[in-house]
């Protein structure tokens, strides 16, 4: 059974407007604020969400967005600065938990996750896609845990390692939690095995990532 929230997203770009347009479409409510009114176009004239003109990180504004009913708060706008005042604003002033932050510099948006203020780091995320498709065989990671300890990364299984049990690898830092397969993904149990092919997901330790490589490039040898 779905259960509605409300959303208010800050913003109405691509974006904001893809975001605010998907989640009503999911049955959710969502307020749009912007400081343009002419940006509300990208909603369309059918947008059942509620559309609010004025500065994002305003109080009276957010308030009149319906920020003290809200569930979760998204800042996507063209700005770093203005997304981290409106996240702030909506964590520090109203209470919201569930903030996330469109930022552009990568280098912002992993001090403001180690705020404990989630980030969506739009030119890193997209760089790292078009590295991983034109070098297919660039190591990749796939997650970094706000403190940057631990993150979740993809690497090719070497055929070395073909019929052993996935479980059963043990390398230190290091934990197998999924294997992709003929394109799909599966947790691996105590029967699976390495097939030819296989891409493991490995949540691993950030000083332990040598070590990963290391013992997968010794398996290959």
């Amino acid at each position: 059974m779905l259960v509605s929230v409300h959303v208010v997203i800050v913003g109405c770009g691509r974006v904001g407007s893809t975001l605010a347009l998907g989640l009503v479409g999911a049955g959710h409510t969502v307020a749009v604020v912007d400081r343009k009114p002419d940006s509300f176009v990208r909603l369309g004239d059918d947008f059942k969400g509620s559309k609010v003109a004025g500065i994002g990180f305003d109080r009276d504004v957010l308030e009149a967005a319906g920020i003290q009913q809200a569930s979760a708060v998204a800042a996507v706008t063209n700005g770093d600065n203005s997304n981290i005042l409106i996240a702030r604003v909506a964590r520090e002033k109203f209470g919201i938990e569930n903030v996330v932050a469109r930022i552009y510099d990568p280098k912002r948006a992993e001090i403001y996750e180690r705020l404990g203020i989630s980030t969506v780091a739009t030119v890193k995320w997209t760089a790292d896609r078009i590295l991983r498709r034109i070098l297919p065989d660039l190591p990749a990671v796939e997650w970094t845990d706000p403190s940057s300890s631990v993150m979740l990364v993809e690497r090719a299984m070497p055929n070395s390692l073909v019929g052993q049990k996935v479980l059963e690898l043990e390398i230190k830092g290091a934990r197998i939690s999924a294997v992709r397969r003929l394109g799909a993904a599966v947790i691996p149990d105590a029967k699976t095995v390495v097939q030819q092919g296989d891409v493991g997901y490995f949540a691993v330790e950030k000083d332990a990532i040598k070590d990963l490589d290391s013992f997968l490039k010794k398996g290959s040898s």
